[in-house]
């Protein structure tokens, strides 16, 4: 179940280091009972993984809360694109060219949708990701021949390796390409990113608990 003082320490946490970071309650693989008791502590912004999992448990809450924000957290393939775009506001893992080329597909659908890409800072082989070399010429791409309405900027970091040095690198390639939005920062690494001036962080255990 959705751990309130949690959400309240690490809220009492951003706002104590005069930070406007906002937290994205992780809600993949966990029950709609969960989702509720977070809707009922004021909880709006939620990040899932899958598609399916994010209709079945947000449509109904999508009409009951206009300012519920769903952000997509997981890869996605190409062939869900427009279904997604039905539930999801923010797609936080724009990470290849034939995904960016299906979003254009659907300009009427792209209304007040925002995009960030994820950059493959660890340029680690099995992780989806523009590697940071190649960084700007995708930023730009996207941008400027899409015309998509990319924000900034998301990662996760190698599990072995400081999640710092990843989060400042990413935060480099943001300034570099004039960008402001970073999601950065997870349940075990969250303080670093807050401190760095993360616009999302993304929880998912630490809120709602070990995944089924």
């Amino acid at each position: 179940m959705f751990d309130y003082l949690k959400y309240k320490e690490i809220k009492d946490f951003i706002n104590k280091n005069h930070k406007a970071t906002k937290i994205v309650a992780i809600s993949k693989n966990h029950p709609k009972e969960s989702v509720i008791s977070a809707l009922e502590n004021g909880v709006r912004i939620f990040g899932e993984n899958k598609v399916q999992e994010a209709i079945t448990k947000f449509l109904d809450f999508i009409k009951l809360y206009p300012d519920l924000e769903l952000h997509l957290t997981g890869p996605l393939q190409t062939n869900k694109v427009k279904v997604a775009l039905s539930v999801f506001n923010v797609f936080q893992t724009l990470d290849r060219e034939k995904l960016a080329l299906e979003f254009f597909k659907f300009p009427e659908l792209l209304k007040n949708k925002k995009f960030f890409i994820q950059i493959n800072t660890g340029e680690e082989e099995k992780k989806s990701g523009i590697i940071p070399n190649k960084a700007k010429e995708f930023i730009n791409y996207c941008i400027f021949d899409l015309k998509l309405n990319v924000v900034g900027l998301m990662c996760i970091p190698p599990i072995n390796e400081n999640p710092k040095n990843h989060f400042e690198l990413l935060k480099d390639i943001l300034n570099v390409n004039n960008l402001n939005k970073l999601s950065m920062g997870m349940s075990n690494d969250y303080k670093d990113a807050v401190m760095l001036n993360a616009t999302y962080i993304r929880l998912g255990t630490i809120l709602f608990g070990k995944r089924k």
